[in-house]
């Protein structure tokens, strides 16, 4: 099940947003959507019937100017965004996601997960986790894992908790989308190779994080992050130049009409350039691919409430719109 968004009017910074759309039961088509709401099949406009999102972000920096010369036009071959599903806005090759990134959210976990035993006051555990996200700042050591394209759905489409997800969560998180391919980029270049940003939410199954069957082995990401439709994401890819410095933007994600996360970029331990850069040292990274930045405090695991079958989530970020998707315990969807 899917959901269409009224209007795109206000929801994005800038004059215009990217987006892959569908009529009816049509194919998906990248289009231009201008703040009052009205779309262009870029098809059309770029005289490309077989052109993809993920086709348009590898001309991206030519491509570029016309995008704006477009958003700057009106004309009869504009419609309205009601006429059409929203899906998620790109097909990725690779997602990089990245774990531990906002300070007080570790901190947070930290000390939500005591260890057996420790009985120190909460407030000595919280300097301790303090010290350690400390270290890593200036240690420069950034944590970066690998997702699976297939996790990825639409921004209003339904999520379906697998039967043997024990504790889903959400994952409010900035995510940069590729526009050049990037390999062994240094911090200083790594946003020229950033087409624009997008909204993802990268559920978790906390009870499948860890392998109980053998602890030496550490975190299980396949099991715990990557079932089908796990990574909401969109509804738009907004231009970097029109989100402009992303270290203060805002991320807020509702659960059920409450707040649950709502926290700044500024708490990150590594910014959108490190973790580029980062990821960059050791994979090439392609246009169209995410670089996901971690997600701050306020997830289930802190509220001690996680997921449940008919659950509404609501995540904005500052100039990017917002994502609204619904939870379907598996079978019912």
């Amino acid at each position: 099940m899917s959901v269409k968004p009224v209007s795109a009017s206000g929801l994005f910074a800038g004059l215009f947003a990217l987006g892959t759309l569908s009529a009816a039961d049509g194919p998906a088509f990248p289009a231009l959507v201008d703040r009052e709401g009205q779309v262009l099949d870029l098809r059309g406009a770029l005289a490309d019937p077989a052109l993809t999102m993920r086709g348009l972000l590898e001309e991206w920096p030519a491509v570029l100017p016309r995008l704006r010369e477009l958003a700057a036009e009106t004309g009869p071959d504009r419609r309205p965004l009601s006429d059409f599903r929203v899906l998620a806005p790109v097909e990725p090759r690779q997602v990089f996601q990245s774990g531990a990134n906002y300070r007080q959210h570790v901190i947070d976990l930290h000390v939500a997960h005591r260890a057996p035993g420790d009985e120190r006051p909460e407030e000595e555990r919280r300097a301790e986790a303090a010290e350690i996200m400390d270290r890593r700042a200036a240690e420069d050591l950034p944590y970066v894992f690998i997702g699976l394209p297939s996790s990825v759905t639409g921004p209003y489409d339904d999520v379906t908790l697998p039967a043997w997800a024990e504790k889903p969560d959400w994952e409010l998180e900035l995510a940069a989308v590729i526009g050049r391919p990037a390999y062994q980029v240094s911090v200083e270049e790594a946003l020229e190779y950033v087409a624009g940003y997008t909204i993802a939410n990268d559920l978790t199954d906390r009870a499948t994080v860890f392998r109980r069957d053998m602890p030496q082995i550490g975190t299980d990401w396949l099991r715990s992050k990557n079932a089908p439709g796990f990574t909401p994401l969109g509804p738009w890819i907004v231009p970097a130049e029109s989100v402009g410095d992303t270290r203060d933007l805002r991320l807020t994600l509702k659960l059920n009409g409450e707040v649950m996360q709502d926290e700044s970029t500024e708490d990150m331990i590594f910014g959108v350039a490190r973790m580029v850069a980062y990821a960059s040292r050791s994979a090439q990274l392609l246009p169209g691919d995410l670089v996901l930045t971690g997600s701050p405090a306020g997830n289930g695991m802190h509220w001690g409430r996680l997921l449940r079958d008919g659950d509404v989530m609501e995540s904005a970020i500052t100039g990017l719109g917002t994502q609204r998707t619904r939870c379907v315990a598996e079978g019912k969807a």
